[in-house]
């Protein structure tokens, strides 16, 4: 059997390889000789599924959300979890819900379908940000404010080197 898939949904397999890659390195051998107990990938012919404990190194960064009215919001934040996941689990208002009220974690599951979670960078921090994907940079055309240094909080993992960053919410709109 011949499986066709299109771009996007070999993003999304790249991605979700990209997460169990980024929990493999998170994992100590000797306390886990077989990972798939932590992180399992099944295929089967439509997609790829992916269940993974949260695996992170328990190591935090500070990183401060500056919200449209300009007040700062100071979080701790761990290395290898997406930005839009840190605001949701520091009630910071992001695609205009605080995680208190908004059940899902992401409106469109993370699947580049919507710039809800769109944030503004320092130019000197987005130039060390991977670069944007075609899917991200379709998505951002439709959000508001976009500026040169915008990105998508749910394509974005804190790294080491985001301690002490700041990252602007975009007035929505609304």
């Amino acid at each position: 059997m011949i499986m066709v898939i299109n771009r996007r949904q070999l993003s999304t397999i790249f991605e979700r390889f990209h997460t169990a890659l980024l929990a493999l390195s998170c994992v100590d051998r000797k306390s886990f000789p077989s990972l798939s107990a932590q992180s399992t990938i099944l295929f089967n012919n439509r997609n790829v599924i992916h269940s993974a404990r949260q695996f992170s190194s328990k190591e935090t960064v500070t990183i401060t959300y500056v919200d449209p009215s300009g007040d700062e919001h100071p979080v701790e934040a761990e290395v290898g979890q997406h930005l839009l996941d840190v605001a949701h689990a520091k009630n910071i208002e992001l695609e205009g819900m605080t995680a208190v009220h908004f059940n899902s974690r992401r409106a469109c599951g993370g699947e580049l379908a919507c710039s809800t979670c769109h944030l503004i960078f320092d130019k000197d921090v987005y130039d060390t940000l991977p670069p944007k994907s075609d899917e991200e940079e379709d998505m951002l055309d439709l959000a508001f404010e976009l500026t040169e240094t915008s990105r998508l909080g749910c394509q974005i993992r804190v790294t080491k080197e985001f301690d002490g960053i700041k990252v602007r919410i975009p007035n929505d709109g609304y």
